[in-house]
């Protein structure tokens, strides 16, 4: 699904995400990000945007489900575990704190399998633990064309979607491209455009270096790139821009 926009959820693992929040993460001033016992980091990826991400698999998970950990220059600010289809399973947003979950019987789940083929149209409801609701219509789309960044090839997506919420009827759309690693059935952001209501504006949080164990800057929770003042509160946008 949308790496930088939605944050999706569905049923089941809640208390062991909070505790993968909450007992497993080393502060940012550390340096270092420590996953929950059980659980295996396996990838870091420092983006534009003043963002830092770490990947991590758990055994206490079902087979081929992964967690993100996203920190900026504050510390962690997102986390979320994705499904074999790049479904957010679990999301939960810092400062305050609010899980989202996607509804059960969706109209259209969203396909990592289906966008290989080329196009994912997706159509589902989510609600928040703050009461929210909001329903998302979209799609993913192969562009056809790839992209190496730091000596790893990604396949490049052109993404469309609106979220409309089920109460007040707001409405925020995004439009743009991403990129995706098929073997690892992951997204990446990439250049975009987000609006909230106020007309669109252009961000990019796209990849920087992929770093592996054993690299230096694994599992790091500093970020290195567009680390300014205000690029630190567009980082938090980028990300979770729900």
């Amino acid at each position: 699904m949308k790496e930088a926009v939605l944050t999706l959820l569905h049923k089941g693992h809640a208390g062991f995400a909070l505790m993968a929040l909450l007992v497993g993460v080393v502060p940012a001033n550390a340096g270092s990000f420590t996953p929950p016992a059980g659980c295996t980091g396996w990838l870091t990826v420092q983006a534009r945007a003043c963002r830092v991400s770490n990947y991590y698999k758990c055994t206490q998970d079902t087979p081929g489900d992964q967690w993100r950990a996203d920190f900026d220059q504050e510390g962690l600010f997102f986390a979320s575990r994705i499904d074999a289809e790049a479904q957010w399973v679990e999301s939960i947003e810092m400062n305050p704190m609010v899980r989202q979950t996607l509804d059960a019987g969706s109209q259209d789940p969203a396909s990592f399998s289906e966008l290989l083929e080329g196009l994912d149209t997706f159509a589902f409801n989510l609600t928040r633990d703050n009461g929210e609701a909001s329903r998302v219509r979209g799609f993913d789309r192969l562009t056809g064309k790839s992209v190496e960044i730091d000596g790893v090839t990604l396949l490049q997506t052109e993404f469309e979607f609106a979220e409309e919420d089920v109460s007040g009827g707001a409405l925020r759309r995004s439009r743009g491209n991403e990129y995706i690693h098929p073997g690892w059935r992951l997204f990446f952001a990439g250049p975009s455009e987000w609006d909230g209501g106020s007309g669109y504006v252009p961000m990019d949080g796209s990849p920087v270096q992929f770093i592996f164990p054993g690299e230096p800057g694994f599992f790091a929770t500093a970020p290195l790139y567009e680390c300014d003042a205000v690029l630190s509160s567009y980082s938090r946008g980028v990300s979770d821009g729900k």
